[in-house]
């Protein structure tokens, strides 16, 4: 499995720094890191951690750009570290 933690938040974030999400190998998970915006972007980068062992530190926030695509439309910013969990 891996385990996705919040490290940082600025601004409006909806989770705080030690949130945590908890992701099986085969996509199902338990808890939360965004409150719905970033999970699935999340659970992507969880299985190439699974895969690769290696940890992947994400970051997520908003711009006017991307502002309908992944991230925090709450105008906030929240960094998340995900790591396999053996």
């Amino acid at each position: 499995m891996a385990l996705a933690t919040v490290t940082r938040t600025w601004g409006s974030a909806p989770r705080r720094a030690g949130s945590h999400m908890a992701v099986a190998e085969g996509g199902d998970f338990t808890g939360s890191v965004s409150g719905g915006c970033v999970e699935s972007a999340v659970i992507h980068a969880a299985m190439e951690v699974m895969e690769s062992g290696d940890p992947q530190r994400l970051k997520f926030g908003v711009t006017n750009e991307m502002a309908w695509e992944v991230g925090l439309a709450c105008g906030g910013e929240v960094e998340i570290y995900v790591e396999a969990v053996r």
